[in-house]
């Protein structure tokens, strides 16, 4: 394309919205009762890219006060390079945390943009190696007694996902009874814990051979994502059979490089919502690289697209509050289908639109 056919980008708009849970949500290190969603919207020629991170309000204001000047008047074509410039001007402010979720709120956007400038899909612009992304459902939180905790695992086995994911950790010596429980109510189908970080070293590798006997798969942050020595020796010594997973706190391609060159996953997680899209096709690079599998954290309605394109991706995270926030506030929200998200071939970009008058009563 030459310079003469670029597409500026017009305007770039932030708002905030906080969503009540609900319920009362725990896991094993942090507790909640409301989400915080970060939308941006940017425009160029004639059509507007709608992106979107879980972040605080501190995010909107980056994007406001110093991604934009950046971004607009940039090729809404050349996303790399609107990424490339967000990164700089952020230098002095620190790249990490909220920093990088604005960033990726901003790169999601013009994803979304460009692929609706195009008039294609947003997975078939990245390049698609399959049509559907695999979801494991996700949330059995802590503080759902255990009724709560069977009714709902239960259910999306019902719904034919055949692998849902609970939260452990809070209490340690209730967790194997917890998980007894989901098992019985879930039969056959796949499970996975994620402790968030919160067990000791010694205490995640006990822990690790219970639920593995229990037919847990799947163990998330059995120790800080921080500790590499400790989630080496996790993925070293835990039985045959369970996967140590851990990523979702990468902001950037360094991060994943580390946990994997560190040898501290079985699975490396990635997040678009904190890397953006176009960290999580480097994310995908590299595990192609280290012959890792990929999974996608959170955020169902972004994944899906991105997903689909990722040639190392196992599953993602259909994640109970997301999926329930990007139900309420988006028009053309996927839901799962055999145990899978289908993008929606038949509208552009991520195929999704805000629902401003829904989204308004959330504003903050």
């Amino acid at each position: 394309m030459r310079q003469a056919d670029a597409i500026p980008v017009e305007h770039l708009r932030v708002s905030t919205f906080v969503v009540p849970t609900d319920a009362h949500e725990s896991d094993g290190t942090f507790e909640w009762d409301r989400t915080t969603m970060v939308v941006v919207e940017a425009a160029a020629g004639g059509e507007t890219g709608l992106g979107w991170t879980y972040a605080s309000h501190a995010s909107a204001v980056l994007v406001h006060d110093h991604l934009a000047e950046v971004v607009l008047e940039k090729d809404a074509m050349d996303v790399p390079a609107a990424h490339a410039a967000m990164t700089g001007i952020v230098r002095n402010l620190g790249r990490r945390g909220a920093a990088s979720m604005a960033i990726s709120a901003v790169d999601v956007a013009l994803w979304d943009l460009k692929a609706k400038l195009l008039g294609v899909p947003l997975a078939r612009l990245l390049g698609m190696r399959r049509a559907c992304a695999p979801v494991y459902g996700s949330g059995g939180f802590t503080s759902y007694d255990e009724r709560q905790l069977r009714t709902q695992l239960a259910g999306w086995v019902s719904q034919g996902i055949p692998r849902v994911k609970m939260k452990v950790g809070r209490e340690p010596g209730r967790d194997p009874l917890r998980v007894e429980a989901a098992r019985t109510a879930i039969g056959d189908a796949r499970l996975f814990v994620d402790a968030n970080g919160a067990y000791t070293r010694k205490q995640a590798l006990a822990l690790a051979s219970v639920f593995r006997d229990l037919g847990v798969d799947w163990f998330e942050e059995p120790v800080s994502s921080d500790d590499h020595e400790g989630l080496r020796l996790l993925r070293d010594r835990a039985p045959a059979g369970l996967d140590i997973a851990a990523g979702e706190y990468g902001w950037d391609l360094r991060d994943f490089r580390c946990w994997l060159q560190d040898g501290c996953v079985d699975v490396l997680q990635a997040d678009a919502t904190r890397c953006g899209i176009t960290g999580m096709l480097g994310a995908d690079a590299l595990c192609e690289a280290f012959a890792t599998p990929l999974s996608a954290h959170c955020a169902p309605q972004i994944h899906a697209h991105v997903g689909c394109a990722c040639q190392r991706l196992v599953h993602l995270e259909y994640f109970h509050d997301h999926a329930r926030i990007e139900g309420m506030l988006l028009d053309g929200a996927l839901v799962p289908r055999d145990g899978a998200l289908w993008p929606d071939l038949t509208r552009p970009g991520l195929g999704v639109e805000l629902k401003a008058a829904d989204a308004q009563r959330f504003a903050a």
